[in-house]
Formats: C-alpha cells, structure tokens, sequence
C-alpha cells in the first residue's frame, strides 16, 4: 500500500497529463485528416480536445509547485540570503496555498451546481460538472502539493534539511 501511496505521489500529476496530452493530440490529429482528407468531420472532437486541455491545465499547476518550475518574480529572492530568502518563499507559497484553497472551494460549490442541474455538453453529452470539476481537484492537488513544500521549506528554515 505504501509503494502505491508512493508511486501515485511521485506520478499522478504525470500519469494524468500525459493521458490528456494524448487524447487530445490524436483526437485533433484524427480531426484534421478528416477535414482535409476526407472531406468531412466530427462533430465532438473539439469539444473532447478543448475539455482534455481544461483537465491538463489544472494538473500542469499541480505538477509545475511539485517540480517547482512556475514562473516567478525572484529579484527579492536573490536580493535576500538564508533564512530570510526561505521565510520569503514560505510567505509566497502560503499567499498561494490561500489562492488554491479559494479555487477548491468556491470551484467544489460550482461543481456541484452544476451536477445537480444536470446540464449536459452539446456535443458528448457529458455532465457539464465533469469539466468544471477540473477546477477543484486540480486546486486540491494544488494545495496538497504546496503544504508538502511549505514543510520541506519550514525544515530547511529550521536547519534539518539541506536546500536542494
């Protein structure tokens, strides 16, 4: 059970991007031979593209904290050295754990508006919800994946851990 726990805290993010990436690059690939060759299309391509994008941009913010690689202003940080360059950056993360906690709550609210009315999405005919829960699991990844780097920032600020 502990590999598991591992393995999914080490790939999701990856898994699932991956996943979208794919579907969405073959569905419009498929999309384009059709137009172009065949002469005809497929009514719900775009649509399936267009809502695998909305899945992989929320996981992208997930797995851009995780793998730190979001863009940032970093004058301050580099002006600032030691602890107070990693106060800093606890501070930043914590203004952005608020951020992502906004995002899951206000976006689980709409979510679950939107499943009780029912509405469906005209090509696929996909619970609207569906799409729009995007929004809160990748804002509860989000926020899973900051307090994971506020504790390793907290260590490094209290000296038990080496900045990587």
């Amino acid at each position: 059970m502990m590999k598991l726990l591992h393995w999914l805290d080490e790939h999701f993010e990856e898994l699932f991007i991956g996943i979208f990436s794919f579907v969405m690059v073959v569905v419009i690939s498929v999309q384009v031979f059709m137009r172009y060759v065949l002469q005809d299309s497929l009514p719900w391509s775009e649509e399936l593209a267009r809502y695998c994008f909305i899945w992989l941009v929320y996981l992208g913010i997930s797995y851009g904290v995780k793998k730190q690689k979001h863009m940032s202003v970093d004058v301050l940080y580099l002006a600032l050295k030691g602890k107070s360059q990693a106060a800093l950056r606890i501070v930043g993360n914590l203004l952005f754990l608020a951020f992502a906690l906004f995002g899951l709550i206000y976006g689980y609210q709409i979510t679950l508006k939107l499943l009780t009315w029912g509405q469906l999405s005209p090509a696929l005919s996909l619970p609207v919800g569906f799409v729009y829960l995007a929004g809160p699991i990748g804002m509860g990844l989000t926020a899973i994946r900051l307090i994971q780097l506020i504790v390793q920032q907290v260590k490094i600020l209290l000296g038990k851990e080496v900045p990587q």
